[in-house]
């Protein structure tokens, strides 16, 4: 199942029971890859940014099944400052913090090693070789199998690579950016300062290089395809938005699915990693029926190019 579950809420609005239902349900369906942070979700008063990571560590301890599971973690944007709801005081990506954070996400989660670790933001004050030997020497000590960035340029993307094959150190060769089936206005930005979208310029990279795996986040907007009490935001307001819309409708209507699973498909049949966000398990049998919708070249013609 190429979904992967966000995990933001687990452990704090979907306490630890309900945690371990949608965990168990995921896993039992074929499911394996969870997305998590070392600092999900700090900017709820009252939270640390532990509660994700412990939350997932106790259901892999409960289940023994660690080997079963690909874990993605990140480092970066957690706060220095206790208390701090915002990114202003964000850890950063130097040598010593990511050392401390792999540390910590670690012991949280309860393994001795991390599947793929991201850069979760970019931290232009401290040079890539930097950045990119501290990730190396993690890998070297076995506590990192792959690297990722996370809300990055691609331009830096593409200098990062450039730094790890010149030093023979470990590569990104994961991207993690928010993306979905509506494209936004041209020189939009999402209201969250923390989000960065994929672009064309995104896709001519990825193309060029067949190493590289695309997890798209926000995949669903929140609800917003389906949900009436959810609106659009307000990057998507425009004349395409709902001609794309129009098509999704009537490609799911066809096929007997939801909106959302059309989406989801559409996502994996180009070989991009959904991270899908869930807090019941009535919504993850939504993404786990999506797993099992093919969309032929007909129908991705269509939604590629609504009238």
């Amino acid at each position: 199942m190429n979904i992967a579950i966000g995990t933001i809420p687990f452990g704090t609005t979907v306490d630890l029971r309900d945690t371990f239902a949608i965990l168990d349900r995921f896993h039992e369906a074929g499911g394996t890859m969870l997305d998590t942070a070392n600092n999900y979700p700090f900017w709820v008063e009252g939270r640390t940014g532990d509660e994700s990571e412990l939350a997932i560590g106790k259901w892999l301890a409960a289940r023994g099944n660690r080997d079963e599971v690909f874990i993605s973690t990140k480092a970066g944007a957690r706060p220095s400052v206790p208390g701090d709801i915002t990114l202003d005081s964000a850890e950063g990506l130097s040598a010593p913090v990511i050392a401390r954070a792999a540390e910590g996400s670690l012991r949280r989660l309860g393994t001795d090693h991390i599947d793929l670790y991201w850069s979760h933001i970019e931290d232009r004050s401290v040079p890539l070789e930097e950045t990119l030997g501290a990730f190396d020497e993690l890998a070297r000590q076995g506590k990192v199998r792959a690297a990722g960035a996370s809300n990055i340029a691609t331009w830096r993307l593409e200098r990062a690579r450039n730094v790890s094959a010149a030093n023979n150190w470990i590569a990104y060769t994961y991207v993690q950016l928010r993306h979905t089936y509506l494209r936004p206005r041209p020189l939009t930005r999402p209201a969250e300062s923390g989000h960065t979208l994929a672009s064309d310029e995104t896709f001519d990279y990825l193309a060029a290089e067949p190493d590289m795996t695309l997890w798209a986040y926000n995949t669903l907007m929140f609800g917003a395809y389906t949900r009436p009490d959810r609106p659009l935001p307000d990057i998507y307001h425009h004349p395409g938005t709902t001609r794309r819309l129009a098509v999704l409708h009537e490609v799911a209507g066809e096929l007997g699915a939801t909106p959302n699973q059309v989406v989801l498909a559409w996502l994996m049949a180009d070989g991009i990693v959904p991270i899908v966000g869930v807090s019941t398990t009535a919504q993850l049998e939504e993404a786990i029926g999506a797993a099992d919708l093919k969309l032929d070249q007909d129908l991705r013609t269509r939604l590629n190019s609504p009238a």
